[in-house]
């Protein structure tokens, strides 16, 4: 049963100085500003992975239904993929959303912008990103990170840094392995929230890598995701938080619950 629509995301305030999050499973969020702009990120509100899980032996059969459906989305002003992994750019999310009249515009990377395109997607309703680059909407800007991709089918993976005009910064590091990189390339940028991948039987970081890089950032916040959906790729979240407390920094972990909204308001200087 959805447990948010459009409409909630609609008339849900979001106060100046905060950004207010949903997660949506796996490594997908939702993003509003004070200004009233909505981003989804990596939405995966199917169960299209099953099918692929099976071809290989994992059990991919998720286990939380979807907070919301396909064709909700309808009203957002992006949606921003990571890269082509069927769990971040999921055609049976992507065609009843785009049945339902959403046209993007749709901000990918290069590889993934190439299978949007033969999904039918029109080259003009998309938004090609790398890292450090930038796109505004309003007073939301998504700026894509640097990622280590899984393998070498698709090699353009990216994060991403969610700006709010006076606001806070939400860092989103996507499908990515740990590497020294990422905690210096985002450590200059101060992210307040840290939403961190978590899942290391597909090269994804450790809980241990995900609270080193917390550390490094030194994010106020820390929430882990893409745990959560397949029984072949889950674990136990608190593992992330063990980790924190071990560096010390314990008190920062967030478990947020799918489609329940998250404010954060940037503390005054």
């Amino acid at each position: 049963m959805a447990v948010l629509s459009m409409k909630q995301l609609r008339q849900y305030q979001v106060p100046q100085g905060s950004l207010t999050l949903w997660w949506l499973g796996q490594a997908g969020f939702i993003v509003k500003s004070p200004g009233g702009k909505i981003v989804a990120i990596d939405p995966y509100l199917s169960n299209s992975c099953k099918t692929i899980g099976d071809q290989y032996g994992f059990d991919m059969d998720r286990l939380v239904a979807p907070p919301l459906p396909p064709a909700d989305l309808v009203g957002i002003d992006a949606y921003a993929m990571t890269h082509s992994h069927q769990d971040h750019l999921d055609p049976e999310t992507l065609h009843p959303y785009r049945a339902a009249g959403g046209a993007g515009p749709f901000v990918a990377p290069p590889e993934t912008i190439e299978k949007l395109v033969t999904m039918g997607v029109p080259q003009s309703q998309t938004a090609m990103i790398w890292p450090n680059k930038s796109v505004t909407f309003g007073d939301l800007t998504l700026r894509a990170t640097f990622a280590i991709p899984f393998a070498g089918d698709d090699l353009t993976h990216v994060g991403y840094l969610v700006c709010i005009k006076d606001g806070p910064k939400l860092y989103v590091t996507g499908d990515t392995g740990y590497h020294e990189i990422l905690a210096d390339s985002m450590a200059a940028h101060k992210p307040d929230i840290l939403a961190a991948v978590i899942n290391p039987a597909f090269h994804n970081m450790s809980p241990a890598e995900a609270a080193t890089l917390a550390r490094k950032v030194d994010a106020k916040v820390v929430i882990p995701c893409h745990y959560d959906l397949f029984p072949a790729n889950s674990l136990p979240p608190e593992l992330l938080r063990t980790n924190l407390r071990m560096l010390g920094i314990g008190d920062r972990y967030q478990l947020v619950e799918h489609g329940k909204p998250l404010t954060y308001k940037k503390p005054a200087a």
